[in-house]
């Protein structure tokens, strides 16, 4: 499964052994009739649609730093906490699940235009 998400964004990545969060809400953006945005950097999700109300609708997307940059994390808003927003994204302990990050990580949240 983790491969027909890769299918989704440019660079014909064929090993599952990869960061793949920004595959899945491609995958799931594509499948939605939605044009992501064709990378597998999740970084790349800051300068797709538009930026979001905070907090945002649920199904926005939420992106995340991880480490130093480029490196990142995203997927779909949930809901939060005070200190944490729960999301619904891919390799997210490498399955597909809802969990929770520290706000103090949030990059961003972005819609469609």
């Amino acid at each position: 499964r983790i491969l027909e998400y890769h299918a989704t964004v440019a660079g014909n990545i064929k090993t599952d052994a990869v960061p793949w969060c920004s595959s899945f809400v491609n995958f799931c953006m594509v499948h939605a009739g939605v044009p992501g945005t064709n990378s597998a950097a999740a970084r790349s999700w800051l300068a797709w649609g538009k930026a979001s109300k905070t907090p945002p609708d649920t199904g926005a997307i939420a992106v995340f730093a991880r480490g130093a940059p480029p490196a990142g994390h995203v997927g779909f808003y949930v809901g939060e906490t005070q200190d944490f927003v729960l999301v619904l994204g891919g390799n997210q302990g490498d399955k597909v699940s809802i969990v929770r990050y520290p706000k103090a990580r949030l990059l961003g949240y972005r819609v469609p235009k």
